[in-house]
């Protein structure tokens, strides 16, 4: 988990990070964070670690709470081709297939929007 608050500490996206649930023992690692990001949109991050389990939810939203996109691999559509990886864009009604994710990888999809998203302002 500290590798995991390492990356968001120093990612050129994250302005502000709050650590909302942090546990690192033998049998169990949480980490719950919200992090503000260069464009005032949110990141929560939420990892759980046993020797059974590995659970993940990245929920990227607007500063209004407006959903952008959410993976996570919570099992609750079986019919997706990844179950139980899956993403939700802009309504947690519209669910679609993701390989299974990582913080890197998502703070890099966020990354690219972002800028897009600044290049589009600019012009």
């Amino acid at each position: 988990m500290y590798q995991l608050l390492k990356l968001l500490k120093e990612s050129k996206i994250v302005k502000d990070l709050d650590i909302l649930n942090f546990v690192d023992e033998e049998d169990i690692q949480v980490l719950y964070v919200k992090a503000t990001l260069i464009d005032n949109s949110i990141l929560y991050v939420r990892e759980l670690n046993t020797v059974t389990e590995n659970k993940y939810s990245y929920h990227w939203q607007t500063k209004t709470g407006k959903l952008i996109c959410r993976w996570d691999n919570a099992p609750h559509y079986p019919q997706i081709k990844t179950f139980p990886h899956h993403k939700h864009e802009k309504s947690p009604k519209n669910v679609l297939p993701s390989e299974e994710i990582s913080l890197e990888k998502v703070l890099k999809l966020i990354s690219k929007k972002i800028k897009k998203e600044a290049i589009k302002d600019i012009n």
